[in-house]
């Protein structure tokens, strides 16, 4: 039977341990543990900036935009929104294209690049998400995987149990563990960090579309 000594001197081992040597005793798993932590990383920098980037807006555009509708000046208030990086620029460029058209049809094309704004912010995210709750269960088969060759390892040693011995299936089953959560815990905050930044973007893009459709409508009720 293992001493408490044994296990004292096991857990010293341990704390003297630097993150690769533990990286190497958590087995083969880890390697798609880090490769999904260095994507998950990868994903949540690229989709930040550019929803960052789209979140830039002038606050003066929707009145310039006003301002040329109502004078007449079509043509510039388009190059305003070509020159303009922006969805809600791109959104309302679409919506200036369509004027003189019925209301329904504006709206309607308003939405339709507002779609695919999103969509193009949302690129990745699903992924991230399933890293997100894929790393941990990743962790829970290195559990698994580490238990069974524990047992194996104690059914092999026959009446001495040597916690060395037993030591191999452990850290397995406790780095993968500790690997697996240290991936998913992660991306799952970014990963509805940056949903909150996509859904606040959107209502801004809305608030937008409405001020749009109010400027097309001035005209009609003077």
């Amino acid at each position: 039977m293992m001493t408490l000594l044994q296990a004292a001197e096991v857990a010293a081992e341990t704390t003297r341990m630097g993150l690769g040597t533990l990286f190497m005793k958590g087995g083969w798993l880890m390697w798609p543990l880090l490769l999904l932590g260095g994507v998950a990383v990868f994903i949540f920098v690229e989709r930040y900036m550019a929803i960052r980037k789209a979140s830039t807006f002038d606050m003066n555009f929707m009145h310039r935009i006003r301002d040329y509708i109502s004078d007449g000046k079509i043509g510039v208030a388009v190059e305003l929104c070509k020159k303009t990086d922006s969805p809600i620029a791109r959104m309302v460029e679409k919506g200036i294209e369509r004027i003189g058209r019925p209301m329904s049809d504006v709206q309607t094309a308003i939405e339709n690049v507002a779609n695919l704004e999103v969509s193009k912010l949302e690129n990745g995210l699903p992924f991230l998400a399933t890293i997100a709750g894929g790393a941990p269960m990743i962790g829970f088969l290195g559990t698994v995987i580490g238990m069974v060759q524990t047992f194996m390892d104690m059914a092999a040693a026959g009446g001495t149990v040597d916690m060395t011995l037993l030591s191999s299936g452990m850290y397995v089953a406790m780095v993968t563990t500790v690997g697996g959560l240290c991936v998913g815990i992660p991306a799952y905050f970014g990963y509805n960090y940056l949903v909150a930044r996509i859904e606040k973007l959107v209502f801004r893009m809305e608030a937008n579309s409405i001020a749009f459709m109010d400027i097309l409508n001035q005209p009609a009720q003077k």
